[in-house]
This record gives structure tokens, sequence and C-alpha cells, in this order.
């Protein structure tokens, strides 16, 4: 079922896209400008919204006036998309297998798109390319059971990470931490290490003329030369032996890393082939959700606590309880905050006080809400499970 509030005029622009797992960067962060300095007590006006997602966690990848989304139905897992402009499903394609769990069904990566393709993981590590055009498969391959990995206790969550002419994925086996596929066949490229997979998505940077390839293992934080997959450096610290979860955050030569149960986070500094740790800190422990970064500060969850913190120190702005539990995007210079439980909120990301601007209330089903929002192109989309909405926040 579709519910419009106004009509919605064709697209002709598509450079708000938010076309993969944390936007155009990978960094949670939208470049758009326009938008909404504050909403009223009801939250902003709603477009549209719909159903037909399906179980799962997935995020949304939009480009090019569609969204697409993974989802699970009738013991089935699918990628399926949708018109930005209406709300309407557009093809829903098969991909895997149901995957099933105690903490909710379904798969948990979103999609990357890549041009005219789209590149996704399921819950039982399938890894399938599809024609954003047909909704047809180009090719799919287990990455799990081909590299011996074990689907991790709450399945594989990782979103692909496409560089070039490759696609990286985490399956956690014993030669295959990481591997490189060609994104037009599949074809093997390199594989790297030997850690068991985590709940990570890598991310690509170059530091001294070398790219690496930066991935959050499920034993350490590791890097790997992205052109023949060698194993440049490998920390432990960071890691915890029940989830690894955040996505690293790379800036101005050093990554950040963040992880729960009772770890902490690190800020390492980054040569070609090594590494160096600058701090380590308990004072910011992201669960599920990653920080984002803005003027040299990371506002994150340590745990349940919005935090702000100094990306080059790790000393500690401030902390306050926020909307609760959740996840941060960053948008025309405000924090857009996500609690587990529905509350929508809207805040200033200021180093010297938390600044909460509005806040709102969202119909949720059982489960908590742990697909992060999504900005694009002057719309804001909520995800609960089967349920999508999409906000107007333009000015």
């Amino acid at each position: 079922m579709i519910r419009w509030t106004f009509l919605l005029f064709a697209l002709t622009a598509f450079g708000a896209d938010w076309p993969q797992w944390r936007g155009p960067n990978r960094d949670g962060v939208s470049r758009e400008t326009g938008l909404l300095d504050s909403w009223p007590p009801g939250g902003p006006s709603v477009v549209w919204k719909t159903n037909g997602l399906g179980a799962g966690y997935s995020s949304l990848a939009i480009s090019n006036g569609r969204i697409y989304s993974q989802g699970q139905r009738n013991r089935q897992e699918f990628v399926a998309a949708f018109d930005v402009a209406t709300g309407k499903k557009l093809w829903e394609t098969a991909t895997s297998g149901d995957y099933r769990n105690d903490r909710g069904d379904g798969p948990r990566g979103t999609p990357t798109i890549d041009g005219n393709r789209l590149y996704a993981m399921t819950g039982d590590g399938v890894v399938v390319c599809i024609d954003t055009e047909s909704g047809k498969i180009v090719w799919s391959q287990n990455v799990a059971q081909k590299f011996g990995g074990s689907i991790p206790q709450w399945g594989y969550s990782e979103s692909p990470l496409i560089d070039g002419g490759r696609l990286i994925v985490m399956p956690g086996g014993r030669e295959a931490s990481l591997v490189s596929l060609s994104k037009t066949d599949g074809r093997l490229q390199w594989r790297a290490g030997g850690d068991r997979a985590g709940y990570s998505s890598a991310i690509a940077v170059t530091v001294g003329g070398v790219k690496q390839v930066i991935a959050l293992s499920g034993e350490a934080a590791i890097g790997v030369q992205e052109d023949n997959g060698e194993l440049l450096w490998h920390y432990t610290k960071v890691s915890n032996r029940t989830a690894n979860i955040a996505t690293p955050i790379y800036f101005d030569g050093s990554v950040f890393f963040s992880t729960n149960y009772g770890t902490g986070c690190a800020l390492l500094k980054l040569a070609p082939k090594t590494m160096s740790e600058v701090y380590f800190s308990n004072e910011m422990k992201n669960h599920y959700s990653s920080s984002v970064l803005m003027d040299g500060y990371l506002y994150g969850y340590n745990d349940s606590i919005l935090t702000a913190m100094q990306f080059a120190t790790g000393k500690v702005a401030w902390k306050n309880r926020s909307v609760g539990k959740g996840s941060v995007v960053l948008a025309d210079k405000h924090l857009y905050l996500l609690s587990e439980e529905g509350t929508i909120g809207l805040a200033q990301p200021d180093p010297g006080a938390y600044k909460e601007i509005s806040r709102f209330q969202v119909a949720k089903g059982s489960l908590p809400t742990w697909s992060p929002l999504v900005i694009s192109d002057g719309r804001m989309y909520f995800r609960d499970q089967d349920n999508l909405t999409s906000f107007d926040i333009r000015k």
C-alpha cells in the first residue's frame, strides 16, 4: 500500500544520490545543503509511505531516481527497487534462501550501486551482481562456501566495496579473510589474511601513493594493499570477541576504529605499508552504528550515550543521552539521529555542548530500528523492516 500526501514531479538531477552504505564516501555524510533547520513537533512532511521491503536491517542505496534495498519474505532473501518519486516497487529479485536469527530475520548489508550494476551480500554469504534497470542477475556466488568462511552469529552484515574493477568483501575464510573479485564476473583477483568475518564494511584510502583496503574483521583492524592483497598491518587491540561492527573512519592520514562490548576505540596513523597507534580509549564504544566526523570532532554513540570526541586526541567534549541509543548521519551541518526505539532527532554538531533542535516519534514494529536514516535529494528516508517512509526535509 502506498500513500501520497502531495504529487512529486519527475526528478531531473541526481547530484544528491546516496549510492551505497553510509553515503557517497562511506562516511555517513551527505553533501546536501538547503535542508530544514528545524522540524514541526510531528516531524517533517511525509511524501509517501510504502511497504514490501520484507524483513531485515538492510539500509538503502539511492541512485538515478531509484531506491534499492534487501529484504526477506517466505523463506527467500531478495533485492528490490522502488521509485523515488512515488515509492512504487519496480522489481524484486530473489538472491538466496532465508536467513533466520533471534535478533531479526533477513539480510543486514546494504546494496552498492556502480553505474548500471548493483552489488549486494546476503545474510548467509551470497554475493550477487544485478542489472539495475531490469533486476536480472548478472552473476552470483556464495563466497562463504567458496572461501571457507563461517556465517557470523548474527549473519553477514557487510556492504560490498566497489573500487575500480574490484568488488571487495570479507568471507572470513582461513586463507581468505578478505577477497577481491572482478566486479564484472566475480572472478577471484586476490585473497588476504585468515581472520573470521566481522560485521563491518571496508573502505579504500591512499596513503603515500599506496592504496589500502582498510577493514575491521572479527579479530582485528587490518590494512591490505589494494592492487595485490598483501597484508600490510594487523591491529588486534580494538577488537572484541563478540561483534566488531562500526565502519572505519579515515581522515588526513589516520583511521579511527571503534567497538563495543567493553572494548573502545583507537586512532591509527598510517604510513604507506605500516601503522602506529596514536591513542586507545574506552570513551567511544560504537555498538551497531558508526560515528560521523565534522570539523575535527567525532559524533557517535559510546554504547547508548551520544558523545562528541576530538578525532586527533580522543579527548571527550561532551556526552548526552540525546534521543536514546541509536545511529547518526550528518547533512547540511546537522546531526540526524535515530534511536532504536523510533525517535528521530535533529541536533547541531557543536563541540561546545549538545544542542538538540527537534525530535519526533515514528510508529515502529517490535524489532529495534537499526537501519540508519538516509538523506538524499532533499528527502529523509526511514526504514522499519517491511516499511519505508519518505520525508520532505527541503527548506
